[in-house]
């Protein structure tokens, strides 16, 4: 598969009062033409920040430190604010996770994705207004001609979603960055948003990272998985891989968190501790004082990379030659044990 996006030894960190936070920690990722990557892990692990880092959406205080970011082979990294606002929207769209945080409120719906498709295009206004028909009908609102001169307070909350959706897509973008946009919503909507993205990834082939901590909506939605960890991904496979062979411990440890490995009368497993503060961080790997699997080396040495498979890969001392056999924990295709 040829990649659309290469994300190579990504640092950034954002400069307080209080000192230097390492938010991303040389990141490595790619993204297929029209795949669709899960990015997981808890709140504060740095998935937001590693989207906006690549759309540039960043505060004053944040500073790429090294690294290249390839959109179809060039280096975006250098680009100045006027070459990337030409770039978001029409290359690179992003979804947020509270769509009335991106409405605009006294706007009728229709107008606000003309305006999107009016600023990436040289197309008239009849046009537009016909493109922005036809895009509210794909994302699934009813009517859509009624639709399209309401104002967003005339919507549910997945029918705003399905709006902000449409303005994302309104200047076909070869890029969707889609953060935790179903959260907010019941199942069932959280259903119907997920069947939408994967019926406009089949019809226009658009790549799509797909933030979230819900493992359940990952694995419903996502080609491959990259799982983060205090600003690294400390784990990326193919969808597959990460829940039938997770190697290593935070992802095990998410996996076993999950409601459907829950025992009558015993309450929900949950990873000990909490996530670093991403400023001085300790000597070695960052997991080790929430890992139970934790060998010394762990306390001294911040691991490798480990190539289980050509896609499948793990920064994991316990995937070292010289480690002791540990059997990972089954989650899937058996019992949940640990």
């Amino acid at each position: 598969m040829e990649n659309i996006l290469e994300i190579k030894n990504l640092s950034l960190s954002f400069y307080t009062p209080s000192g230097e936070i390492e938010a991303l920690r040389n990141i490595n990722l790619q993204l297929g033409k029209g795949e669709i990557l899960g990015i997981v892990g808890e709140s504060g692990c740095g998935k937001t920040v590693l989207s906006k880092t690549v759309l540039r959406l960043l505060p004053k205080n944040a500073k790429i430190k090294n690294g290249e970011i390839l959109l179809n082979g060039k280096d975006i990294v250098p680009y100045s604010e006027s070459k990337m606002r030409g770039l978001r929207g029409s290359v690179m769209s992003m979804v947020f996770q509270d769509p009335m945080t991106t409405l605009n409120p006294t706007i009728p719906i229709g107008k606000q994705i003309t305006e999107s498709i009016l600023k990436h295009s040289n197309i008239k206004y009849n046009e537009a207004k016909k493109q922005a028909i036809e895009m509210l009908d794909m994302v699934g609102i009813d009517s859509p001609e009624k639709r399209f001169a309401m104002q967003p307070h005339f919507f549910s909350g997945g029918m705003r979603q399905r709006c902000v959706l449409a303005i994302a897509l309104a200047s076909k973008p070869e890029i969707l960055f889609a953060d935790e946009p179903t959260t907010a919503l019941d199942v069932t909507v959280q259903a119907k948003i997920l069947d939408i993205l994967l019926k406009i990834r089949d019809e226009t082939r658009i790549s799509i990272v797909f933030i979230t901590h819900d493992f359940g909506v990952v694995a419903r939605i996502a080609d491959r998985i990259a799982v983060m960890y205090a600003g690294k991904i400390v784990e990326v496979g193919k969808t597959e891989e990460i829940f039938y062979d997770p190697r290593h411990p935070y992802t095990w440890g998410l996996l076993s968190s999950l409601p459907y490995f829950a025992k009558k009368g015993e309450p929900l497993k949950c990873i000990p501790g909490m996530p670093p503060v991403m400023m001085n961080l300790p000597k070695g790997d960052v997991f080790a004082t929430r890992n139970k699997y934790a060998l010394d080396i762990d306390y001294e040495k911040e691991p490798p990379i480990f190539d289980i498979t050509d896609t499948h890969k793990a920064a994991t001392w316990l995937l070292d030659k010289r480690a002791p056999k540990i059997k990972p924990p089954k989650f899937f295709g058996g019992e949940c044990h640990e």
